[in-house]
């Protein structure tokens, strides 16, 4: 039963069912994103504009999970492990001697090329890096472990 202060006129019963329903998936969508497949978590939420941003955050990649489990439908494979198997993907440097040296993406393994064009999604043959080193927290982690 779902009641509202809302009248009949206003939201018919059938109308109030559906944004309820809309509501649950959203809500599903932003604990999934936040806590299981994402893990999109908060840092500092103490600032105003940092809630609406972890929000716009985890809706995105919401969005974005919803649109590869449509591209990847025909494979038996979930959103989760699909991205797993791109974390496959690297870079190559080629530094031959006395020529500035380039990043080149290999030519990915049949089963990401396939994940990859079914979601029409191209990489390009070269890369620019700006020298700037990127580290997820858990890899943080393991290094001061090691240390």
């Amino acid at each position: 039963m779902l009641k509202t202060d809302l009248r009949p006129a206003q939201a018919p019963t059938e109308l109030v069912h559906a944004r309820y329903k809309a509501l649950a998936s959203v809500e599903h969508a932003f604990r999934t994103c936040t806590t299981a497949h994402l893990a999109v978590r908060p840092i500092f939420l103490r600032r105003e504009a940092r809630p609406r941003a972890h929000a716009l955050v985890v809706m995105l990649a919401s969005q974005i999970m919803r649109s590869l489990a449509s591209c990847w439908s025909a494979f038996d494979i979930t959103v989760e492990e699909g991205l797993h198997a791109l974390t496959t993907l690297c870079l190559v440097d080629v530094a031959p001697q006395h020529v500035a040296s380039s990043h080149c993406s290999p030519t990915p393994r049949d089963a990401i090329a396939r994940f990859l064009h079914s979601a029409d999604i191209t990489l390009p043959k070269a890369f620019s890096l700006s020298g700037t080193r990127v580290s997820t927290k858990k890899k943080l982690q393991s290094e001061r472990l090691v240390q």
